[in-house]
């Protein structure tokens, strides 16, 4: 049946996809922009470019002001569900209070209000960045309104539209956040019905290390891994850098089981539907189908969470150092990830630069690199079913 929570139907992404080798989100992004004049300019799309994501990754300032999020007050019968998960599920992952979720239609239009007021117009600089004090910054926060019906896609993007066209809001930021919904999730949805159920068997790295048992508890001595896992289990919800360059990145880098850390995106968060989630820590974070979301593995070292966050700030971890216990893990383990899966990745153009580091190394330093993150990876707790 058609479903008005999307814009495209599960047949009209098969005809865009159909001949097509790969498949890019950025080129469906801009047919679905073409085929809904949704900041167009005539033919030509607003601003003369389709996509303005160079200017979505500044770092956050420090006196940056971020207006607070409404807590929306849990009616009789959501406290009624709040008891009895409490009674019958206590030990399972999440915080029950505060419980802060809207849950009618008429909550979920405030939302939307309050976003385009307050958060839309700075989130275009800031979408990339990340905030031990400020869990979402500038995001919405609407996803799960979206994925269970409470919003509809196409007001939610005309909303974000009309507050650019009437000065509001810079382009940058309508841009950025109408290609999540509009690009990123249409598309993502088409994937998961053209490629399922075979999609989920693929493994591309051969990963199969258990998830550690810290995704459950948050209690690992990195900064950033504990701020976004205790962050999930508080709120059900990060923002898609947290998931896919902090709780992501580190998966892909050491190697966990796909199956493994999608079923753990599947339980955490309040957005999280299968058609939604598989695809996207499959395929963007994990890099498990070789390719056939992203034109390369979202692998990074704490370089690029210290600079897009305050973390690395208050960790015990000193992410300047390369080696030893007291180095950031990230540091070693996008080196051992880049090492071990060479045969498969030095032939992709986007990672040239990283592998001409990787071979002007003395040998010395790669055995080093070898040795810690074997030494911290042997050292996690495998997570047991208990855990969740």
């Amino acid at each position: 049946r058609d479903d008005t929570r999307f814009f495209a139907t599960r047949a009209d992404f098969r005809r865009w996809a159909e001949g097509r080798r790969t498949y890019r989100m950025e080129f469906f992004y801009r047919e679905m922009r073409r085929r809904t004049g949704i900041l167009m300019d005539g033919d030509q799309p607003e601003g003369g470019e389709w996509n303005f994501d160079k200017q979505n990754r500044k770092p956050l300032p420090r006196d940056i002001s971020v207006n607070e999020r409404r807590i929306y007050e849990a009616d009789a019968v959501t406290r009624g569900v709040l008891d009895l998960v409490g009674e019958f599920f206590a030990r399972h992952f999440g915080d029950l209070e505060p419980f802060q979720w809207a849950i009618t239609r008429e909550e979920a239009l405030v939302a939307l209000d309050e976003f385009i007021e307050y958060a839309l117009p700075s989130f275009g600089d800031y979408q990339d960045a990340m905030s031990s004090k400020e869990p979402f910054l500038f995001h919405s926060i609407l996803s799960p309104y979206i994925n269970a019906g409470l919003l509809l896609p196409r007001e939610v993007v005309q909303r974000a539209e009309e507050a650019y066209r009437d000065g509001g809001v810079p382009l940058n930021a309508a841009e950025g956040f109408i290609r999540q919904i509009l690009g990123w999730r249409e598309y993502i949805r088409g994937i998961y019905w053209l490629k399922m159920p075979d999609y989920a068997e693929s493994n591309f790295f051969n990963a199969t290390r258990p998830l550690p048992s810290f995704y459950w508890t948050g209690e690992t001595r990195s900064n950033c891994l504990h701020h976004c896992i205790s962050g999930t289990k508080r709120h059900a919800y990060e923002h898609h850098i947290q998931r896919l360059m902090v709780t992501g990145n580190f998966a892909l880098i050491a190697g966990f089981d796909p199956a493994q850390v999608e079923e753990w995106y599947l339980i955490v968060f309040a957005d999280a539907y299968e058609w939604v989630e598989l695809p996207n820590t499959h395929g963007m974070i994990l890099y498990a189908d070789g390719g056939l979301l992203g034109s390369k593995p979202y692998a990074a070292s704490g370089t690029y969470i210290n600079k897009m966050s305050d973390y690395c700030r208050g960790c015990t971890y000193d992410v300047r150092q390369r080696s030893g216990p007291d180095a950031c893990p990230f540091n070693y383990l996008y080196w051992d990830f880049l090492i071990r899966n060479r045969a498969k990745l030095e032939g992709n153009p986007r990672l040239k630069m990283p592998y001409r580091t990787l071979d002007e190394m003395q040998a010395e330093r790669v055995a080093e690199i070898r040795a810690d993150a074997a030494r911290y990876l042997n050292s996690l707790t495998p997570s047991q079913p208990g855990d969740y």
